[in-house]
C-alpha cells in the first residue's frame, strides 16, 4: 500500500490529501507529494527548505563545481606541470592528474555543501522579508482601521 506506484498512481488522480503512510520497503514516512522521508521535527520549521530541494542542490552544486575545478585544474594546472617537469607528454599527465582530481574532488565536497546552503541562505532570507513586510503592512492596516473606527465612533458620539 505504500509503494511508489501507489503514489504515483494516487498523484494522477488527484488525491492528494491523505497522510502520509509508511512505506514497506523502506521503513520510514514518505510525503504522498514528493515522496521526500518525512521528518516530524523539520514540519514545524517553515524556514527550510525541503529534503529533496536539498538533495537536488548538493547534486547540482556537487557537479557544477567538479566541472569547473577540472576545467581550472586543466587550464591552469597542466601549463604549470609542463613548466616545471621536464620529460614527455604522458609524464606531464601522469604528473598532473593526481592533483587535479584531488582539487576537483575537494572541489565537489565543497560545491555539495555550499550550494545547499546558499539555497538555505536565500530561502530563510525571502520568507524573513516577506513576514517582516507583512509584519509592516498589516501594522499599517491596523493603524489606519484603528483611525478610521475611532472617526466613525466620535461622528457617532455627537
Amino acid at each position: 500500500m505504500g509503494t511508489r506506484e501507489v503514489y504515483e498512481e494516487k498523484l494522477r488522480s488527484g488525491n492528494l490529501y491523505h497522510d502520509p503512510t509508511i512505506n514497506p520497503g523502506l521503513g520510514t514516512a514518505r510525503c504522498p507529494r514528493c515522496l521526500s522521508l518525512v521528518n516530524p521535527n523539520l514540519q514545524k520549521e517553515k524556514w527550510t527548505i525541503t529534503p529533496v530541494l536539498h538533495d537536488a542542490t548538493a547534486v547540482v552544486g556537487s557537479g557544477i563545481s567538479a566541472m569547473l575545478s577540472a576545467v581550472h585544474g586543466f587550464n591552469k594546472g597542466i601549463p604549470f606541470i609542463q613548466k616545471h617537469v621536464k620529460g614527455p607528454k604522458w609524464l606531464h599527465v601522469v604528473v598532473g592528474v593526481p592533483p587535479l582530481l584531488l582539487f576537483s574532488g575537494a572541489s565537489a565536497a565543497f560545491g555539495a555543501y555550499a550550494v545547499p546552503a546558499v539555497v538555505q541562505l536565500s530561502v530563510s532570507s525571502y520568507f524573513a522579508s516577506w513576514s517582516a513586510s507583512h509584519y509592516v503592512i498589516s501594522q499599517a492596516t491596523r493603524y489606519i482601521e484603528g483611525d478610521h473606527i475611532s472617526r466613525s465612533l466620535d461622528d457617532q458620539s455627537r
